[in-house]
């Protein structure tokens, strides 16, 4: 039996509230319950691929990016290619970061395919551009230094994402994260951690533009410097408080 073919790619596809708030009820009952992100981004981020592939066009060498259309997530699963960059460079730091979380970059595919099904590899400019801004997400966290295994970190990313691509998918799911600490100890110093977060990426040069084999082999610290991203002060300071909670209760238990 004949393949069905792939559903067509609406170019201004509609917002879907309903499905939007159903997966957020559930990722903030989980914050590791990954695929949720992917409906709601699903539901909520529109023609985003198609404004920033546009956007893409028209920066310096993203036209030569846009023309060889390269899958990234093919190169990130090379490790002969990923073992070439030297101690200190950013494609260094990638690799340690692969290393540390036992994270690898099929694993936002695998769920990005059982998610959008026969429309995951469809051959589109757009659909193009979205994988690869699905593959460029732990990269992000690599260059802005929050932590991937570490919900807050996930929570900053988003808010960062959502400065750099004005997808709605992410500022949905940071708001409604940032809400969620009212209720919750140290609250005030997620939600300065969350805007830090959005006021990175709103100053930082706007990343989707970045030749991923050229930024790789650069040394990490000139990357951040010439990229405009700052050390996220916020942020650490709500992990240190967070981190002496833990060691508060670990002795209150110990006694």
């Amino acid at each position: 039996m004949e393949a069905a073919a792939p559903a067509p790619l609406a170019l201004k596809p509609r917002r879907d509230w309903k499905a939007a708030f159903t997966a957020m009820r559930k990722l903030l009952a989980d914050p590791n319950d990954t695929p949720q992100v992917f409906k709601i981004m699903q539901a909520l981020n529109a023609d985003v691929a198609r404004r920033n592939y546009q956007r893409l066009l028209h920066t310096p060498g993203g036209g030569r990016i846009a023309y060889r259309r390269e899958e990234l997530v093919n190169k990130l699963m090379n490790r002969e290619w990923l073992a070439q960059f030297a101690p200190g460079t950013v494609g260094a730091a990638y690799r340690g970061f692969l290393e540390k979380t036992g994270y690898s970059a099929d694993g936002l595919a695998q769920i990005s395919r059982e998610q959008h099904g026969t429309n995951a590899n469809l051959e589109h400019p757009y659909a193009w551009f979205g994988r690869r801004e699905r593959d460029i997400h732990d990269i992000w966290h690599v260059l802005t230094g929050y932590q991937a295994d570490d919900p807050l970190g996930e929570l900053c990313l988003v808010a960062f994402s959502y400065a750099q691509t004005r997808g709605l998918g992410w500022g949905f799911i940071a708001l409604m994260g940032a809400l969620k600490s009212l209720r919750e100890q140290h609250g005030k110093l997620v939600r300065r951690a969350v805007l830090e977060g959005y006021r990175n990426g709103k100053a930082a040069s706007w990343l989707h533009a970045e030749d991923i084999d050229a930024l790789f082999a650069e040394p990490l610290d000139a990357a951040r410097k010439r990229l405009n991203i700052p050390t996220p002060v916020a942020y650490r300071a709500a992990k240190d408080a967070f981190a002496a909670v833990d060691v508060s209760a670990v002795a209150v238990a110990a006694e």
